[in-house]
């Protein structure tokens, strides 16, 4: 648009003869004599101009040019129409190819993936304790100036643990969605290789990336670089990676979020609990949480009639992923079979087909997964709350 209404105004203005001059003269004075009506067609393609609106634009282009063709000034009004539509359909080489400020490009591309999250923090099922922690973290890092006129900087490193589906990976979407961050998930198995010293240099590229570009950088289910050293299936490369991961953890992440992930909180290194300003523990959803978890997915279903003790006692032991799943199926069957109300004996036997998808027992699930609590060492607090607020869904 802006090119078109230049190269119109210079079609309008130009004089390259003094002929010419004195014709342009002419007809300026012919479009003044005129009255308002040209006027306010000049007024009309300015402002049509800066607003951006093209068909407006190319009408009083047209217009001008027929006014001129009435004129009898012929090589004018052919200039403006041509003008005119140039403006409508520019030129391809004109038009820039968007291309995503974040994607990762080279070596990092084969294990470094970007998205842009639109969750948000009260989209995550989690204990209250915890989506107090992480709102936190997101105020932190938007007045992360004021911290630091005091000498004190955001919390930049976060160790979320818990058994899977209980919303540790949704939290770090929604941290990035929170702050508009771009989300970068580290993808281990394109780190990870067999050739010495190779996947040191590649946690090098990423921690490079970390100081560099901001972002929430996600290394999910990071038992794979950050298992205790000193087990029996230790090897010497893997000691070596994981004491370069504590290396580059030690180093300053600059304006990124570091957010790791892990199902299995008791093998990790000590170490690298140390290298975190907060860890938090989660756990499966209680009673309070699995309903609410249920209505939030079954907005648009009758579910008056539920039997909900017998429903959250059933779910008891489930993840809230395989809850959400669970209420999908059964909203499934209710619609197929052209009903609108889900029944009690609908979501107890889509969660029982659940239960038995996932292999598991009908009770002392949760006993499986150990919280995460690293004594001994104060990187941040643990957080493992009992009182579970109002948030959305899954891992």
């Amino acid at each position: 648009m802006h090119y078109a209404f230049h190269k119109f105004w210079f079609a309008f203005n130009k004089c390259d003869t003094e002929q010419e001059t004195r014709g342009c003269i002419a007809r300026k004075g012919a479009i003044h004599a005129e009255g308002m009506a040209s006027a306010q067609q000049l007024i009309g393609l300015v402002k049509s101009h800066a607003e951006g609106d093209v068909e407006r634009f190319f009408d009083l282009a047209m217009q001008l040019s027929a006014a001129e063709e009435q004129k009898g000034h012929s090589r004018l009004a052919e200039q403006l129409r041509q003008w005119a539509n140039a403006g409508r359909t520019p030129p391809a080489s004109r038009i820039p190819k968007l291309t995503p400020i974040a994607a990762p490009r080279g070596d990092l591309a084969q294990f470094l993936v970007a998205s842009y999250p639109s969750e948000r923090l009260n989209n995550v099922i989690v204990p209250a304790t915890i989506a107090d922690e992480l709102a936190q973290i997101v105020v932190e890092t938007r007045l992360s100036e004021k911290l630091e006129e005091k000498g004190l900087k955001p919390r930049r490193r976060v160790l979320l643990s818990g058994p899977p589906g209980t919303g540790k990976t949704l939290s770090a979407h929604s941290l990035a969605g929170e702050l508009q961050y771009p989300l970068f998930s580290v993808m281990l198995h394109g780190l990870i290789t067999k050739f010495m010293g190779e996947t040191a240099q590649k946690l090098k590229l990423v921690f490079d990336a970390i100081k560099t570009t901001r972002g929430v950088y996600l290394f999910d289910e990071i038992d794979a670089l950050a298992a205790a050293r000193g087990d029996g299936n230790d090897v010497g490369e893997a000691r070596r990676v994981l004491n370069s991961f504590l290396q580059f953890l030690d180093e300053d992440t600059g304006p990124s979020i570091v957010v790791a992930t892990t199902n299995l909180a008791e093998i990790l290194d000590r170490a690298v609990l140390r290298r975190f300003d907060l860890v938090l523990s989660y756990d499966l959803p209680d009673a309070s949480s699995i309903r609410l978890a249920l209505e939030r997915r079954l907005i648009g279903f009758s579910t008056e009639r539920l039997s909900w003790k017998k429903v959250t006692d059933c779910a008891i032991g489930l993840s809230t992923a395989d809850i959400i799943s669970a209420a999908e199926d059964a909203a499934r069957r209710a619609v197929l079979g052209d009903r609108d109300r889900i029944t009690t004996s609908d979501l107890l036997d889509s969660l029982e087909r659940r239960r038995s998808l996932q292999g598991l027992g009908s009770g002392g699930n949760a006993a499986k997964f150990k919280s995460l609590s690293p004594q001994g060492s104060q990187p941040g607090p643990s957080v493992s709350g009992k009182g579970w607020g109002r948030r959305k869904t899954t891992e």
